[in-house]
């Protein structure tokens, strides 16, 4: 009888840990999904404010160029960061090297490094992850003195 009540209680006590797990579980793959959601509507606007950029005539150049920044670095190469090498390359920006987590993953035409190499002095990076934004500039701030710009900074300076 008393190994009886030692399996069943043995019994209830794994079924409270698997519920447990499974609701932390389901908890965090909420939280994940909620900040993927404010990840992508903050990159839909970035985009959608670049897009209007261009279609009244303009480019990020003018920023740069404003701003006195003529050799930078973009932090990121996913899409965003893709799109900003594609507008400055054949322009009087200079864009210096790409910083990627994953830079022995990305073939480029430009420089890529990892934030852990040596980076050389740039007038400023570009940070194409502005949801990271405070732990990236953190984490540049130790290895260089220039300016750390999101590019959410960069588009809605043309307002």
């Amino acid at each position: 009888m008393k190994k009886i009540k030692i399996v069943i209680l043995i019994g209830i006590i794994w079924t409270i840990i698997i519920e447990v797990i499974s609701k932390y579980k389901f908890k965090k793959k909420i939280n994940n999904s909620e900040q993927l959601g404010k990840k992508i509507v903050l990159y839909y606007h970035i985009l959608n404010k670049w897009l209007e950029i261009r279609q009244n005539g303009g480019d990020l150049l003018s920023f740069f160029i404003s701003n006195k920044y003529k050799m930078i670095a973009i932090y990121g190469y996913k899409e965003l960061g893709e799109r900003l090498y594609d507008e400055l390359k054949n322009s009087d920006i200079k864009v210096q090297y790409v910083i990627d987590r994953a830079a022995d993953n990305i073939c480029s035409e430009v420089d890529i490094c990892t934030p852990d190499d040596i980076l050389q002095e740039v007038d400023a990076v570009v940070v194409t992850a502005p949801y990271y934004m405070e732990e990236i500039e953190k984490e540049l701030r130790e290895k260089l003195n220039c300016a750390i710009i999101s590019l959410e900074d960069v588009v809605y300076w043309f307002e």
